[in-house]
Order: structure tokens, then C-alpha cells, then sequence
């Protein structure tokens, strides 16, 4: 009887073994192995910023249905170059982007607490508990869903626990923007460095009223009025920047009241100004002296 199971299974075995050759010489879909090159070259990261659920997909969507070849965010101009050299064909450099942060309430000492958040430890969930623990409405809950989200260690908590973008490791692959339930995360070409860093759209008195460290948009559109090139308009009670039109100038950043907008090189020129004013003073007071 024993014998007779194992000749029946091993019987069995061959049979469905045989039947899976088959099958798999008779459905098997032939790989173009430039897909298979490309797919190699791909970070492997599976972030999404190129539209397409991984890596293989779109190394897939490229060869196959003409895809473009500089969607690759995190990969950048190098797997551009490598692409096209695949390919045969042109390389497209794409204008590299990193992630800011349109607000800068959250953390410890910046933010007016509503109540002290205890649940779960997601964005998504604080801000259903009567709109989230910071007082400002449109604000970062500092529960840090980007920063989980991040797969570069871009993302940082300083001290005071507010998020800081470490540029250099920045791929601008969006899974950041994508987690923010308040949309408070923009992709912006490096090239720019002038941000309007705040979203709240409450008006003037109670946009400052709300916001724990006072660098809120309150609507005066003084920096709309001062753009030489039009880049900056109101939508409703907030200051929004075209980048396309925006030339970094920082005229808008040096006339904010509030510091919302914010330019790395705004404490550069006021130093120089205040040196040339001091210089005309005293070229003033010589020449008084010498009349």
C-alpha cells in the first residue's frame, strides 16, 4: 500500500512537472532587455514621483509605450544620461526640485497648543480630533508624517522639533508632499530660493493670533504691491508666489512684516544697506565739516 502512494505521487509529480514546462515555454512572455538594463540603473527606491507604482514599471512604461526618460526624480540627471545611452537617443536633463515646507508653526516654542494631542501618532489622525492640536487651523501637527515618509533621510527634527530639509539629500521625489494632509509641502526648483512660508488663509489679526511664533501671512498684499514682475497675488488672505515669474529678488521678503516670506540672503542686504547708510552719513558729516 505504501508503495503504491509513492508511485502514485511521484506518477503525479512528473506529470504536473511536465505540465509546467510546458506551459512555461508556451505563455512565456519575452523580457526586452532594455527594460531589464534600465531597471537596473533605477535607485529602487519605488517612491512614485515618476507616476507609476515602482521602478519596474516605469523602466517597463519607458521601452514600451515612450515614456519620458527624466520622470526619475530621486535618480536625477545620472539616470537620465544612462537611460538614453540605452536608448539610443537624446538625453532630456530634468531641473532638479526639493521640498519646502509652506509653514513654520509646529515643534515646541512655535505653535499655540489647542490641547495636548495623545492618539495616534499619524497627521491624518490628529487633525480629526476638532482639527488638530495647533491652534492655527491650516498648520503643521508636527506628528511628522513626512519625515516617515521620506526614504532619503532628508527630512530632519531639530531641538525645538520643528522639520528641516536637508537640501544636499533632497531627491524631490514628493512622498513628503503626498503624506501631508494639509498640503503644507511643496516641490520647488533649487534654482529658487525666495518661499512664502506659510498657508493660512484666517485674515490678518487672527491670522497672528493663531500663529505661535507670529510669522504669519496677514494678508496686507504689501509684497504683491512691491513685486517688480508680478510673481506675487493674494488668494484668499494669503500671499502666493508664481515661480515662474519669480526672479529672486527678496523685495518681497525685505517688506514682509510678519517674516512669512522667507530669502537666505535678506540679513545679506539689509547688512550692505546699513553700511552704505552709514558710509553716506558719515561722507555728510566730512563734508559739513569741510564747509
Amino acid at each position: 500500500m505504501l508503495l503504491y502512494s509513492m508511485i502514485t505521487l511521484g506518477a503525479l509529480g512528473l506529470i504536473y512537472g511536465l505540465g509546467l514546462a510546458f506551459a512555461s515555454r508556451k505563455f512565456h512572455v519575452k523580457i526586452d532587455p532594455k527594460i531589464e538594463k534600465i531597471n537596473k540603473i533605477l535607485p529602487g527606491v519605488n517612491c512614485g514621483a515618476c507616476g507609476y507604482p515602482g521602478c519596474s514599471a516605469y523602466a517597463e512604461a519607458v521601452v514600451s509605450k515612450d515614456e519620458e526618460i527624466n520622470l526619475c526624480a530621486p535618480g536625477g540627471n545620472d539616470v537620465v544620461k544612462h537611460i538614453s545611452e540605452i536608448l539610443g537617443i537624446k538625453a532630456t536633463a530634468s531641473e532638479r526640485k526639493i521640498a519646502v515646507i509652506h509653514c513654520q508653526s509646529g515643534g515646541k516654542d512655535n505653535t499655540f497648543l489647542r490641547y495636548e494631542y495623545q492618539g495616534i501618532s499619524t497627521c491624518k489622525a490628529a487633525i480629526l480630533v476638532s482639527g488638530g492640536p495647533n491652534f492655527c487651523n491650516y498648520g503643521c501637527v508636527f506628528q511628522y508624517d513626512c519625515v516617515k515618509a521620506c526614504n532619503f533621510d532628508a527630512m530632519l527634527i531639530d531641538d525645538n522639533g520643528m522639520i528641516q530639509i536637508d537640501k544636499d539629500k533632497c531627491t524631490g521625489c514628493g512622498a513628503c508632499a503626498k503624506a501631508c494632509p494639509r498640503n503644507l509641502i511643496e516641490l520647488v526648483s533649487e534654482k529658487k530660493r525666495v518661499h512664502i512660508l506659510c498657508s493660512s488663509h484666517d485674515k490678518g489679526a487672527e491670522s497672528r493670533k493663531r500663529c505661535g511664533n507670529k510669522t504669519a501671512c496677514i494678508g496686507c498684499s504689501i509684497c504683491e504691491k512691491k513685486c517688480p514682475k508680478d510673481a506675487i497675488e493674494m488668494v484668499d488672505n494669503l500671499a502666493v508666489i508664481n515661480y515662474d515669474k519669480c526672479i529672486n529678488c527678496g523685495i518681497c521678503a525685505d517688506n514682509c512684516p510678519t517674516n512669512a516670506i522667507f530669502d537666505p540672503l535678506k540679513e545679506v542686504r539689509a547688512k550692505k544697506k546699513a553700511e552704505a547708510k552709514k558710509k553716506a552719513a558719515a561722507a555728510k558729516k566730512q563734508a559739513e565739516q569741510k564747509s
